[in-house]
């Protein structure tokens, strides 16, 4: 077994559309970044980078890369899984926390949980999104980021 830990952060600006875990919410405010700008995604494919021992999504996929200016990050993603799976290892359960003070989250997260595991390849019982707010404080508090933390074990 292997257990990699991911966590990224990734500032709310106008103009842009906010994505978590593949599906793009209805918000004011996107997140701002290189790609797509994905925070949960991003925490993601750092675990299952950590865990398998093969660095972080800024040495795979660098931001200084034109390539992956404006990049979908479920197909950074993509990469990644099968990385994972050329190691010989299957994703067992995804553990993920979305903190964000608004938009409120309850009601995207189920769409959230099914797109994250049909990306990862796995059963939607062995995924677990979570959000949390900032209840007001710190940079979360104030909208003026959105982070996200997952844990993955693999087989």
């Amino acid at each position: 077994m292997k257990i990699g830990q991911g966590y990224d952060r990734h500032r709310l600006a106008p103009d842009r559309d906010l994505i978590l875990g593949g599906v793009k919410i209805d918000y004011h405010l996107g997140l701002d970044g290189h790609s797509d700008a994905d925070v949960l995604l991003h925490a993601i494919t750092d675990a299952l980078l950590g865990a398998i021992g093969q660095g972080d999504i800024g040495e795979l996929f660098p931001d200084t890369d034109p390539q992956y200016k404006g990049a979908d990050s479920a197909k950074l993603l993509s990469v990644v899984v099968e990385k994972v799976r050329s190691a010989g290892y299957q994703i067992a359960n995804i553990d993920c926390t979305i903190f964000a003070q608004k938009p409120k989250l309850v009601p995207h997260k189920p769409q959230i949980k099914s797109r994250v595991a049909q990306l990862l390849g796995i059963n939607e019982n062995f995924v677990n999104i979570k959000a949390k707010t900032g209840e007001s404080r710190g940079a979360v508090g104030r909208e003026e980021v959105i982070d996200a933390a997952a844990t993955v074990l693999l087989t």
